[in-house]
Protein backbone atom coordinates (compact mmCIF):
# COMPACT_ATOMS: atom_id res chain seq x y z
CA UNK A 1 0.00 0.00 0.00
CA UNK A 2 1.28 3.44 -0.94
CA UNK A 3 0.33 6.27 1.41
CA UNK A 4 0.95 9.72 -0.04
CA UNK A 5 1.27 12.37 2.68
CA UNK A 6 1.01 15.77 1.01
CA UNK A 7 1.14 18.09 4.01
CA UNK A 8 2.98 18.13 7.29
CA UNK A 9 1.48 15.93 10.02
CA UNK A 10 2.71 14.95 13.47
CA UNK A 11 6.01 12.98 13.26
CA UNK A 12 4.57 10.28 15.51
CA UNK A 13 1.70 9.75 13.08
CA UNK A 14 4.08 9.59 10.14
CA UNK A 15 6.02 6.82 11.86
CA UNK A 16 2.82 4.89 12.57
CA UNK A 17 1.75 5.20 8.92
CA UNK A 18 5.08 3.66 7.87
CA UNK A 19 4.04 0.50 9.70
CA UNK A 20 1.00 0.24 7.43
CA UNK A 21 2.67 0.64 4.05
CA UNK A 22 5.08 2.61 1.88
CA UNK A 23 4.88 6.27 2.88
CA UNK A 24 5.78 9.03 0.43
CA UNK A 25 5.99 12.33 2.30
CA UNK A 26 6.16 15.34 -0.01
CA UNK A 27 4.86 18.82 0.73
CA UNK A 28 4.39 21.85 -1.49
CA UNK A 29 4.00 19.85 -4.69
CA UNK A 30 3.05 21.61 -7.90
CA UNK A 31 0.01 20.09 -9.69
CA UNK A 32 2.04 18.06 -12.21
CA UNK A 33 4.22 16.49 -9.52
CA UNK A 34 1.15 15.81 -7.40
CA UNK A 35 -0.55 14.07 -10.33
CA UNK A 36 2.52 11.88 -10.78
CA UNK A 37 2.75 10.91 -7.12
CA UNK A 38 -0.97 10.31 -6.62
CA UNK A 39 -1.25 8.13 -9.76
CA UNK A 40 -0.37 4.90 -7.92
CA UNK A 41 -1.25 5.91 -4.36
CA UNK A 42 -3.83 3.97 -2.36
CA UNK A 43 -4.23 6.69 0.27
CA UNK A 44 -3.76 10.45 0.15
CA UNK A 45 -3.36 12.45 3.37
CA UNK A 46 -3.77 16.22 3.24
CA UNK A 47 -4.32 19.19 5.52
CA UNK A 48 -5.46 22.54 4.07
CA UNK A 49 -2.50 23.48 1.84
CA UNK A 50 -2.86 20.73 -0.78
CA UNK A 51 -5.83 21.15 -3.10
CA UNK A 52 -7.18 17.86 -4.45
CA UNK A 53 -9.11 19.27 -7.39
CA UNK A 54 -10.84 17.18 -10.05
CA UNK A 55 -7.82 16.93 -12.38
CA UNK A 56 -5.68 15.66 -9.50
CA UNK A 57 -8.22 13.07 -8.40
CA UNK A 58 -8.79 11.91 -11.97
CA UNK A 59 -5.03 11.25 -12.25
CA UNK A 60 -5.29 8.73 -9.40
CA UNK A 61 -5.54 5.13 -10.63
CA UNK A 62 -5.53 3.22 -7.33
CA UNK A 63 -6.77 5.79 -4.83
CA UNK A 64 -9.27 4.38 -2.36
CA UNK A 65 -9.12 6.80 0.56
CA UNK A 66 -8.48 10.51 1.11
CA UNK A 67 -7.98 11.65 4.70
CA UNK A 68 -8.03 15.30 5.66
CA UNK A 69 -6.07 15.83 8.88
CA UNK A 70 -8.43 18.56 9.98
CA UNK A 71 -12.02 19.65 9.67
CA UNK A 72 -12.98 21.41 6.43
CA UNK A 73 -13.18 19.54 3.15
CA UNK A 74 -13.38 22.50 0.77
CA UNK A 75 -9.87 21.75 -0.57
CA UNK A 76 -11.10 18.38 -1.87
CA UNK A 77 -13.39 17.91 -4.87
CA UNK A 78 -15.94 15.68 -3.18
CA UNK A 79 -17.96 15.11 -6.35
CA UNK A 80 -14.90 13.89 -8.25
CA UNK A 81 -13.96 11.57 -5.38
CA UNK A 82 -17.48 10.16 -5.20
CA UNK A 83 -17.56 9.50 -8.94
CA UNK A 84 -14.39 7.42 -8.60
CA UNK A 85 -15.63 5.59 -5.53
CA UNK A 86 -12.99 7.16 -3.29
CA UNK A 87 -13.88 7.49 0.39
CA UNK A 88 -13.16 10.89 1.96
CA UNK A 89 -12.68 11.19 5.72
CA UNK A 90 -11.61 13.93 8.10
CA UNK A 91 -10.72 14.38 11.77
CA UNK A 92 -13.32 16.87 13.04
CA UNK A 93 -12.82 16.37 16.76
CA UNK A 94 -9.03 16.45 16.88
CA UNK A 95 -8.41 20.18 16.67
CA UNK A 96 -11.60 21.61 18.18
CA UNK A 97 -9.86 22.75 21.37
CA UNK A 98 -6.98 24.26 19.41
CA UNK A 99 -9.34 26.41 17.34
CA UNK A 100 -11.50 27.36 20.33
CA UNK A 101 -8.46 28.58 22.23
CA UNK A 102 -7.33 30.67 19.26
CA UNK A 103 -10.78 32.28 19.17
CA UNK A 104 -10.31 33.33 22.76
CA UNK A 105 -6.81 34.57 22.06
CA UNK A 106 -8.32 36.79 19.35
CA UNK A 107 -11.16 38.00 21.56
CA UNK A 108 -8.79 38.91 24.38
CA UNK A 109 -6.38 40.55 21.95
CA UNK A 110 -9.19 42.79 20.71
CA UNK A 111 -10.68 43.53 24.11
CA UNK A 112 -7.33 44.55 25.61
CA UNK A 113 -5.81 45.96 22.40
CA UNK A 114 -2.80 43.67 22.76
CA UNK A 115 -1.42 43.93 19.18
CA UNK A 116 -1.49 47.72 19.35
CA UNK A 117 0.13 47.82 22.78
CA UNK A 118 2.75 45.31 21.65
CA UNK A 119 3.64 47.37 18.57
CA UNK A 120 3.82 50.53 20.65
CA UNK A 121 6.14 48.97 23.21
CA UNK A 122 8.39 47.51 20.52
CA UNK A 123 8.73 51.06 19.19
CA UNK A 124 10.03 52.01 22.67
CA UNK A 125 6.93 54.05 23.48
CA UNK A 126 4.94 54.19 26.72
CA UNK A 127 1.40 55.01 25.55
CA UNK A 128 -0.56 53.63 28.49
CA UNK A 129 -3.49 56.01 28.08
CA UNK A 130 -4.15 54.85 24.51
CA UNK A 131 -4.91 51.27 25.42
CA UNK A 132 -7.96 51.25 27.66
CA UNK A 133 -9.82 48.12 26.63
CA UNK A 134 -12.86 46.31 27.98
CA UNK A 135 -13.70 43.06 29.75
CA UNK A 136 -15.22 39.92 28.31
CA UNK A 137 -17.07 39.46 31.59
CA UNK A 138 -20.75 40.29 31.26
CA UNK A 139 -20.66 40.58 27.48
CA UNK A 140 -22.80 38.54 25.11
CA UNK A 141 -21.10 36.13 22.74
CA UNK A 142 -23.00 34.97 19.68
CA UNK A 143 -21.81 31.68 18.18
CA UNK A 144 -22.85 30.95 14.60
CA UNK A 145 -22.51 27.19 14.14
CA UNK A 146 -22.80 25.10 17.30
CA UNK A 147 -20.81 22.04 16.30
CA UNK A 148 -17.76 20.73 18.11
CA UNK A 149 -15.76 23.95 17.93
CA UNK A 150 -18.72 26.19 18.66
CA UNK A 151 -19.50 24.20 21.80
CA UNK A 152 -15.86 24.31 22.96
CA UNK A 153 -15.94 28.10 22.54
CA UNK A 154 -19.20 28.26 24.53
CA UNK A 155 -17.72 26.30 27.45
CA UNK A 156 -14.84 28.75 27.71
CA UNK A 157 -17.07 31.80 27.33
CA UNK A 158 -19.22 30.67 30.26
CA UNK A 159 -16.09 30.38 32.40
CA UNK A 160 -15.31 34.00 31.51
CA UNK A 161 -18.74 35.08 32.74
CA UNK A 162 -20.14 35.75 29.28
CA UNK A 163 -23.73 35.22 28.21
CA UNK A 164 -23.78 32.80 25.25
CA UNK A 165 -26.24 32.79 22.36
CA UNK A 166 -26.02 30.33 19.51
CA UNK A 167 -27.55 29.73 16.11
CA UNK A 168 -27.42 26.65 13.90
CA UNK A 169 -29.53 25.31 11.06
CA UNK A 170 -29.50 21.84 12.61
CA UNK A 171 -30.75 20.71 16.01
CA UNK A 172 -27.94 20.32 18.51
CA UNK A 173 -28.44 18.45 21.76
CA UNK A 174 -26.37 20.05 24.50
CA UNK A 175 -26.38 20.64 28.25
CA UNK A 176 -24.25 23.77 27.89
CA UNK A 177 -25.87 26.82 29.49
CA UNK A 178 -26.34 28.71 26.26
CA UNK A 179 -29.49 29.99 24.56
CA UNK A 180 -30.49 29.05 21.04
CA UNK A 181 -31.82 32.05 19.12
CA UNK A 182 -32.66 33.05 15.57
CA UNK A 183 -29.93 34.31 13.28
CA UNK A 184 -31.26 37.87 13.39
CA UNK A 185 -31.56 37.88 17.19
CA UNK A 186 -27.98 36.68 17.50
CA UNK A 187 -26.76 39.43 15.19
CA UNK A 188 -28.62 42.19 17.02
CA UNK A 189 -27.89 41.02 20.58
CA UNK A 190 -24.22 40.03 20.55
CA UNK A 191 -21.19 42.08 21.62
CA UNK A 192 -18.91 39.44 20.12
CA UNK A 193 -19.80 37.19 17.17
CA UNK A 194 -17.75 34.16 16.21
CA UNK A 195 -18.27 31.94 13.16
CA UNK A 196 -17.94 28.15 13.15
CA UNK A 197 -19.62 26.96 9.96
CA UNK A 198 -18.32 25.12 6.89
CA UNK A 199 -18.03 26.89 3.55
CA UNK A 200 -21.09 25.77 1.58
CA UNK A 201 -23.28 27.48 -1.00
CA UNK A 202 -25.68 28.29 1.85
CA UNK A 203 -22.97 29.90 4.00
CA UNK A 204 -21.07 31.76 1.27
CA UNK A 205 -20.95 35.44 2.34
CA UNK A 206 -23.43 34.87 5.15
CA UNK A 207 -21.73 37.85 6.76
CA UNK A 208 -22.30 40.68 4.29
CA UNK A 209 -23.42 44.31 4.27
CA UNK A 210 -27.01 43.38 5.05
CA UNK A 211 -26.25 41.05 7.96
CA UNK A 212 -23.60 43.43 9.34
CA UNK A 213 -26.21 46.22 9.39
CA UNK A 214 -28.22 44.12 11.88
CA UNK A 215 -25.31 43.87 14.34
CA UNK A 216 -24.69 46.06 17.35
CA UNK A 217 -22.55 49.12 16.79
CA UNK A 218 -19.00 48.34 17.92
CA UNK A 219 -19.32 44.57 17.61
CA UNK A 220 -16.20 42.39 17.61
CA UNK A 221 -16.34 39.85 14.77
CA UNK A 222 -14.20 36.70 14.84
CA UNK A 223 -13.74 34.37 11.87
CA UNK A 224 -11.76 31.18 12.41
CA UNK A 225 -14.04 29.11 10.17
CA UNK A 226 -13.57 29.66 6.42
CA UNK A 227 -12.74 32.84 4.56
CA UNK A 228 -15.62 32.69 2.14
CA UNK A 229 -18.32 32.88 4.81
CA UNK A 230 -17.40 36.54 5.34
CA UNK A 231 -17.44 39.14 2.59
CA UNK A 232 -14.16 40.96 3.22
CA UNK A 233 -15.21 44.07 1.29
CA UNK A 234 -18.28 44.47 3.50
CA UNK A 235 -16.22 44.03 6.67
CA UNK A 236 -13.72 46.65 5.54
CA UNK A 237 -16.54 49.12 4.96
CA UNK A 238 -17.97 48.35 8.41
CA UNK A 239 -14.57 48.87 10.02
CA UNK A 240 -14.27 52.25 8.34
CA UNK A 241 -17.71 53.30 9.60
CA UNK A 242 -17.07 51.96 13.10
CA UNK A 243 -19.94 49.48 12.90
CA UNK A 244 -17.39 46.72 13.54
CA UNK A 245 -14.91 47.66 16.27
CA UNK A 246 -12.47 44.85 15.56
CA UNK A 247 -12.26 42.05 13.00
CA UNK A 248 -10.29 39.09 14.34
CA UNK A 249 -9.53 36.83 11.39
CA UNK A 250 -7.64 33.58 10.86
CA UNK A 251 -9.07 32.63 7.45
CA UNK A 252 -9.39 34.53 4.19
CA UNK A 253 -11.28 34.43 0.90
CA UNK A 254 -7.95 33.82 -0.83
CA UNK A 255 -5.04 32.09 0.90
CA UNK A 256 -2.33 33.25 1.07
CA UNK A 257 -4.26 36.50 1.17
CA UNK A 258 -3.30 39.55 -0.84
CA UNK A 259 -6.06 41.73 0.59
CA UNK A 260 -3.65 44.11 2.27
CA UNK A 261 -6.27 46.82 2.62
CA UNK A 262 -7.88 44.47 5.14
CA UNK A 263 -4.67 43.20 6.72
CA UNK A 264 -3.26 46.71 7.18
CA UNK A 265 -6.39 48.13 8.77
CA UNK A 266 -5.59 49.17 12.37
CA UNK A 267 -8.70 47.40 13.72
CA UNK A 268 -7.97 44.05 12.05
CA UNK A 269 -6.19 41.38 14.09
CA UNK A 270 -5.01 38.79 11.55
CA UNK A 271 -3.35 35.39 11.83
CA UNK A 272 -2.34 33.13 8.89
CA UNK A 273 -4.84 30.24 9.26
CA UNK A 274 -3.24 28.81 12.41
CA UNK A 275 -6.41 27.75 14.20
CA UNK A 276 -5.52 24.06 14.20
CA UNK A 277 -1.78 24.63 14.47
CA UNK A 278 -1.28 23.64 18.08
CA UNK A 279 1.08 20.78 18.86
CA UNK A 280 -1.51 18.84 20.81
CA UNK A 281 -4.23 19.27 18.22
CA UNK A 282 -1.93 18.20 15.40
CA UNK A 283 -0.88 15.14 17.37
CA UNK A 284 -4.52 14.14 17.86
CA UNK A 285 -5.29 14.80 14.18
CA UNK A 286 -2.29 12.76 13.03
CA UNK A 287 -3.13 9.79 15.21
CA UNK A 288 -6.75 9.96 14.05
CA UNK A 289 -5.48 9.73 10.46
CA UNK A 290 -3.56 6.59 11.41
CA UNK A 291 -6.66 5.07 13.01
CA UNK A 292 -8.79 5.83 9.93
CA UNK A 293 -6.28 4.32 7.52
CA UNK A 294 -5.76 1.24 9.68
CA UNK A 295 -9.47 0.57 10.13
CA UNK A 296 -10.31 1.27 6.49
CA UNK A 297 -7.90 -1.35 5.21
CA UNK A 298 -8.54 -3.88 7.94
Amino acid sequence: MKILVCDKIAPEALEELKKLGEVVFKTGMEPEELKKEIADADVAVVRSATKLRREIIEAAKNLKLIVRAGIGLDNIDLDAAKEKGIEVRNTPAATSISVAELVFAHMLAAARMLPMAYTSMKAHKWEKKLFQGFELYGKTLGIIGFGRIGREVAKRAICFGMKVLWYDVVDVETDIEAKRVSFDELLSSSDFITLHVPLLPQTKYMINSETISKMKDGVVLVNAARGGVVEEKAVLEALESGKIAFYCVDVFEKEPTDNFALIDHPKVIPTPHIGASAKEGQFRAGMEVVRIVREFFS
